[in-house]
């Protein structure tokens, strides 16, 4: 009776933290948005400082934070109700996404703080636990019902997606600010090596986790630099044919998938 006791309360705070942590990070990030530090947001900084590196997206690219946003209250809400306390999954993620929730808002401070290096580690501590929620959920892996797969697993996808995108676009930009020369390589190339990576880790998890939220997230990222870069025909076409590239494959896999279940 005294270990069900304990394991109710160790239940209870960690849901009770990781609601908090979620809101936490929106409100952050509201702030840093209507009252900016040191006078600048993250998208003014993105367009004065920053605005020759190549790997950041158009503009209203970001907007995908409202949807990760209402995924990350919808996580937070059903993993808060009473019939979720003891749910097997939530238990092994344990303070994961609070971690990253944590690791944001630091992140923000640090960005607007012109402390970019900072900013990369603060960005790995977000990116870490996501991957590891990603692992302990299984995502993809197993069939979880339709309520859990919207209220756990897509928030999840998609944050994670988004924050892989975010993490090369933190460490490109931190590089430019630096001053590295790239080793001598071009800009383009390196813009161009970078996205195959992510666009190739994007393509094995649709083909081992069949997780179309994730790649779908990767997919809004290129066509966003398609977009930002139309003028420059080799960094313009090279993105459209990665995505074409990810949609094939994703279109793939979801036909294998309804075959496997006929």
């Amino acid at each position: 009776m005294q270990q069900s006791t304990r394991g109710n309360y160790q239940d209870f705070w960690r849901q009770l933290a990781t609601l908090v942590a979620i809101f936490g990070a929106f409100i952050v990030n509201v702030v840093s948005n209507v009252f900016p530090l040191n006078g600048l947001s993250i998208g003014e900084i993105s367009n004065t400082l920053f605005k020759n590196v190549l790997i950041i997206p158009a503009n209203y690219a970001f907007a995908i934070w409202g949807l990760i946003y209402l995924g990350l209250f919808a996580f937070g809400i059903y993993q808060a109700l009473p019939s979720q306390r003891h749910e097997p999954d939530l238990r092994k993620t344990g303070y994961l996404l609070v971690i990253a929730c944590v690791a944001q808002s630091i992140w923000v401070y640090l960005f607007l703080s012109r402390l970019f290096a900072l900013s990369v580690i603060a960005m790995l501590l977000i990116l870490l636990p996501l991957i590891g929620v990603y692992v302990q959920l299984e995502i993809g892996n197993r069939r979880v019902p339709r309520l859990k797969k919207w209220c756990i697993h897509f928030p999840i996808s998609i944050y994670l997606g988004w924050i892989s995108v975010a993490t090369i676009v933190n460490v490109a930009c931190t590089l430019y600010f630096q001053g590295w020369n790239g080793w001598g390589i071009s800009p383009v190339i390196w813009t161009l090596i970078m996205l195959l990576i992510a666009t190739a880790v994007a393509a094995v998890i649709v083909i081992q986790h069949r997780d179309i939220a994730y790649t779908g997230v990767i997919l809004w990222a290129l066509i966003a630099i398609a977009l930002k870069h139309s003028h420059n025909p080799m960094l313009r076409n090279a993105m459209l044919v990665l995505a074409i590239v990810l949609v094939l494959t994703a279109t793939i896999n979801i036909r294998r998938t309804q075959q496997e279940r006929i």
